[in-house]
């Protein structure tokens, strides 16, 4: 089985080559990336992955962030170009972590009827102090899902099948394609997202994002996207991101009460790997076996991504409400073609 990363990043020189050394080390076979306009050191950093021939480099100069668009080239790319067999399309604050198995291993276990399997995410908060590796000091996460306009609400993200047709949904939530049904109500994958991790970061992630996302707005822009925007417009990004930062203090309330969870995870693969990940692909690197949680952190984890169940079947439903529509539409356009039909014949056209 050929399994491919795709990547989409725009200055993330802070954690993409973790990100990618991780994930070849993990299973993943070859990485496909779209830089988009990156100014801080991540275009350097992909290159030197296609030069050690890991990675294919795609760049992306457009300032209006088609993400789907530019997601769906990479999938399908996978599957055209690089005989992909299962695609993980993914962020650069992502770390897919499988349970109990190998990343190849768990997919190849999937029913062959079902060609998406899915991964919730698991949001690790940022500490005090933004100096050294994020991995070194976010080893806290949420332990309980939220479902809000946030930086850190509870989502899932989906691995496929690679198909020459697939188109991949905003944030790489949903992936549609020929045979691509997918596997609801399950997610092997424990995603560790670390969406923010600093107050630069913050500002660099969300302020750029807007913009860009303003030139492409009929898509909509997440509300706390707008937030961290006007916030900083406003000189006041600090009181935006002040709230996200768990201090000792709210370490040990959240402890106690379960809502927060350490978990050193990623902290202990990247100390294998070593500094800026330089034993990629070398499986000695992290585990095949990734371990099983105990029987706590299992249910914990059922606990979090059973709150998914819900919106998953509602992002169901809102697809089949749009091919009815859409057969609807088709309908009308072939009844409307075929009254024309009449009317001319009958007016001897």
């Amino acid at each position: 089985m050929k399994l491919v990363l795709t990547l989409l990043v725009r200055d993330e020189a802070d954690i993409v080559d973790a990100q990618i050394a991780f994930h070849l080390n993990a299973g993943v076979d070859f990485v496909i990336a779209t830089d988009n306009r990156s100014e801080d050191g991540t275009t350097e950093i992909l290159e030197r992955y296609a030069r050690e021939g890991h990675l294919h480099l795609l760049r992306e100069p457009g300032d209006d962030l088609r993400q789907s668009e530019w997601v769906t080239r990479m999938a399908r790319l996978a599957a055209t170009d690089f005989a992909a067999d299962w695609v993980l399309n993914t962020d650069a604050d992502e770390f897919w972590w499988p349970q109990g198995a190998g990343l190849k291993e768990l997919l190849e276990a999937i029913p062959a009827r079902y060609g998406v399997v899915r991964g919730a995410w698991r949001n690790f908060v940022p500490r005090p102090g933004d100096d050294g590796l994020f991995a070194e000091r976010m080893t806290v996460r949420l332990a309980r899902p939220a479902f809000h306009h946030h930086p850190l609400s509870t989502h899932s993200k989906s691995a496929h099948r690679a198909r020459a047709d697939v188109r991949i949904g905003r944030g790489n939530h949903e992936a549609f394609g020929t045979g691509l049904f997918p596997l609801r109500g399950w997610y092997p994958f424990e995603i560790l997202h670390f969406p923010v991790r600093s107050l630069e970061h913050c500002v660099r992630k969300y302020v750029t994002q807007f913009v860009a996302l303003e030139k492409n707005a009929e898509k909509g822009i997440p509300n706390h996207m707008a937030d961290a925007y006007h916030a900083f417009r406003e000189g006041r990004l600090e009181d935006f991101y002040a709230p996200l930062v768990v201090d000792d203090d709210a370490l040990g309330r959240g402890l106690a009460d379960g809502t927060l969870a350490n978990d050193t995870r990623l902290r202990d693969a990247l100390r294998v790997l070593g500094p800026g990940g330089s034993s990629a692909g070398d499986s000695a690197g992290t585990p095949s076996e990734f371990g099983r949680l105990s029987v706590a952190e299992s249910a914990l984890y059922a606990g979090e991504s059973s709150a998914l169940v819900e919106s998953d079947l509602a992002l169901a439903l809102g697809v089949r409400v749009d091919d009815l529509d859409a057969r609807v539409a088709s309908l009308e356009r072939s009844a409307l073609g075929r009254l024309r039909g009449v009317v001319r014949r009958g007016a001897g056209e």
